[in-house]
């Protein structure tokens, strides 16, 4: 199952709390194609029907079905630039 760096949970926590309206809220991860090395990202206000949910450390991740497949053994990182941009990257478990 993906999991998430120390960075990336504090990412995604500081991404979804940016809408305190919505308790439920997360990240969610999709693809159109279970070889895709590109993927869409939104905040979403809930997971959709058949995604997989990933919570660590407060942070929730909702992985569409093809993603789920293709990121299963990966581990989500996250940088924070200066100006506030946040860049998500990809790496194998070992």
């Amino acid at each position: 199952m993906l999991t998430l760096t120390e960075n990336a949970t504090t990412a995604v926590k500081a991404i979804v709390e940016r809408n305190p309206d919505v308790q439920e809220a997360g990240l969610r991860i999709s693809s159109d194609r279970l070889d895709a090395t590109e993927f869409a990202v939104a905040i979403t206000p809930e997971p959709e029907q058949g995604d997989t949910i990933v919570e660590q450390s407060g942070a929730r991740v909702f992985l569409g079905g093809d993603a789920a497949a293709t990121l299963e053994s990966k581990i989500l990182d996250a940088q924070l630039s200066e100006d506030g941009t946040v860049r998500f990257a990809l790496a194998e478990q070992v």
